[in-house]
Order: C-alpha cells, then structure tokens, then sequence
C-alpha cells in the first residue's frame, strides 16, 4: 500500500506550526490573562513537553500494531481542543491542563506518522527518509512563532484551525497494515540511542532558553534575530545532510555533529564580539541538524519496528529540552551564562563518551 507521504509531511507541519505558535505567545498570555510571573510562563510552556514525552512510546506502539491512522487523527482533535482550551481557560490550572492535553496530540501525530511513513521505505533509506519527514515538525516550530506575529490577536483561533486542518488532511487516507510488537523489548534497545539523543536535546534546550538572554547580557548584541540564525543553519543542513546519514551511519554522522555543538557551545561561552556570538550560534544549528536521524538510523539498525522504539528514543528528547531550561537557568543565576553553556558542552563530551561505547549492531538494508 502506497504511503501517503506527503500528505502526513503537510499534517504534521500544520500541527506543529500550531504548537510553535502557541509557545510564541504564552510567556505574554499567561501574565495579562491570569498575572502569572515567569515561573508560572515557564511550568506553561514546558508542561507540554513533559504529556509530549509520556504520550510518545504509546503513540508508536499503537502505530506498529496498524492504527497509524486513527492515532495521527486523534493527536490532531487533541491538538485542537488543547488550543481552544488554552484560549477559552478561566483560570492558569485549566490552562496548564489544555497545554497537557496539546502536548499529547502533539506526541501522537508525529509520533503515530513517523512510523506509517518509515513502513514503506527500505532500512538503508530511514535515515535520510527520517531526516527529511522531521523537517515537518522542525519547519512547524521554526514558523509557528513567526505566524504568531502576523496574526496577533486571533493567533489562538489559527491554533485551532490549523489543527483542524491537519486532521482534514489524515482523515482521507486509508489504514495502513501493521502488526503488534512487545513495547518492553524495545524499550531496552532503543535506550541508548535515546540517552544520545537526550544529552544532545540538553545542549539545544539550552541554546533555546538561554541563547537570547547570553547576547543581551554580555551586550553582544544580535538578540533579536540570533534563533533565526540557528533556526535557519539547523533547516539547511537537516535538508542537504540527511542522506549522510544512510551513506556513513548514524555512529558516525553522531560523532561528528555532537563535535561541532560542542564548539559551538563553547565559542557562544565564550564569545566577546557579535560576530564570534553569531559564528557560535550558525555551528550549534549545524551541530544539531542531524543528531535525530542518526540516532533514529541507530535504533532501526538494530532491525526493531519503528514505531514505539522511535517513541521512546524521541521522549529522551523531549526530557532533555525540559530539563534544560529550569537547570540552565539554575546554573546561569548562580554562576553566569557563560558557565550555563560550557556546562552544555559537557553534556556533549558525555554525549560523545555514550557513543564511543555503544556497539556496532546492524542489519542488512532490505
């Protein structure tokens, strides 16, 4: 049965250009509608992350056993009504319970999609395949926020019908055919390529709470387009690079990207002029762009269906990015934001320990 790939890639980006958009407008939402502070932003926007994690695993093994479709669905309608809740709410614990209900759709339509697209690709061609079909979820988040800004005050209302539209678009395709797989089994061989994956999400979730508030503190400059920059970076090597992913393995296309985001941390830490603060932010987008693909490269190797394996190997990074906010932030209070990004690169060099100890396994491409 011929898979609809693309028409997932526009669902799944229609999704996550809602879920980017939202976190445009919360850190600002939340204090005009119900004076919360910046703890109460932050638990918002972060809380979604953490249904998101937990909801993955599920998503995939429901999708291995064939119900890839009314999963993908489901996670759109949950997308939906996580939007209009999060703009109906009459209080912050109703809108904290709308952002857990949109992290869940959010888990299930990538997480439900990804595996009904890698179903009808041959394993020598999944990374490249799992590189490019990110791009829906990565293209959602880098536009999300911009979209956020053209349409102000109706940006809720665009949520919801963007989450409506991705569900339009699944609801035409067929049922695809799967076949149920034991989730404890690939929980335990999709653990190291999650705990790479989960390092590497620490070093990104830091670059994301931390990047603007690094430049305008050391008055470098470059604050208000600097995410674009790395936006931009990770977007372009993410499309050109996927196929190395296929063509030298995911061990090595690891290593190797790990190495650059540890540089790129570290010339951010560092950094005195504009220039050498952008130069830093351009490489850690570089350095990011194919750590998903060849950690989904890794875990497929190992000749497991896709589908938890991949949920669970994601909700790692998932936890990464939430971790690094508060613990950045943490470290960035006490001891700079310099400190907050070389502890970053650390957590690359043990990104880097973790993979140098992984064994070889693979399989022949089919």
């Amino acid at each position: 049965m011929t898979v609809p790939v693309r028409r997932l890639w526009v669902a799944v980006l229609c999704g996550y250009l809602a879920f980017g958009a939202a976190l445009q407008v919360l850190p600002t939402y939340v204090p005009e509608k119900f004076g919360g502070g910046a703890l109460a932003s932050g638990t918002a926007v972060g809380i979604a992350f953490l249904a998101t994690a937990c909801g993955r695993p599920f998503a995939g093994w429901l999708a291995d056993a064939g119900w890839s479709r009314p999963v993908v669905i489901t996670g759109g309608v949950l997308a939906a009504l996580g939007g209009l809740g999060q703009l109906l709410a009459p209080d912050l614990l109703s809108l904290l319970v709308a952002r857990l209900v949109m992290g869940a759709g959010e888990a299930a339509l990538f997480s439900a999609a990804l595996p009904w697209v890698l179903s009808g690709a041959r394993i020598s061609q999944r990374g490249r395949l799992a590189g490019w079909f990110g791009l829906s979820m990565w293209g959602g988040l880098a536009a999300g926020p911009v979209l956020a800004s053209v349409v102000g005050r109706v940006v809720w209302w665009m949520v919801v019908g963007l989450c409506v539209a991705s569900v339009l678009l699944v609801v035409s395709t067929r049922r695809d055919p799967g076949r149920m797989l034991p989730l404890g089994r690939i929980q335990v061989h999709a653990s190291l390529p999650g705990a790479i994956i989960g390092l590497a999400a620490y070093c990104y979730g830091t670059v994301a709470a931390l990047l603007v508030l690094r430049l305008r503190g050391g008055q470098l400059g470059g604050d208000e387009f600097a995410l674009s920059v790395f936006a931009g970076a990770f977007l372009v090597l993410r499309f050109a690079g996927s196929p190395l992913v296929d063509q030298y393995g995911g061990r090595v296309v690891a290593l190797s990207t790990i190495a650059v985001e540890i540089g790129a941390l570290v010339m951010i830490a560092l950094a005195r002029t504009p220039g050498m603060a952008l130069a830093g932010t351009a490489f850690a987008g570089f350095g990011m762009a194919l750590i998903y693909p060849a950690c989904v490269s890794m875990t497929l190797a190992r000749g497991l269906r896709p589908g938890v394996s991949m949920g669970v190997m994601t909700s790692f990074w998932d936890l990464g990015v939430l971790a690094a906010g508060p613990l950045g932030g943490l470290i960035a209070e006490h001891a700079g934001f310099p400190a907050a990004f070389l502890v970053a690169a650390g957590t690359g060099v043990v990104c880097v320990v973790v993979l140098l100890r992984m064994p070889r396994r693979a399989v022949s491409p089919r």
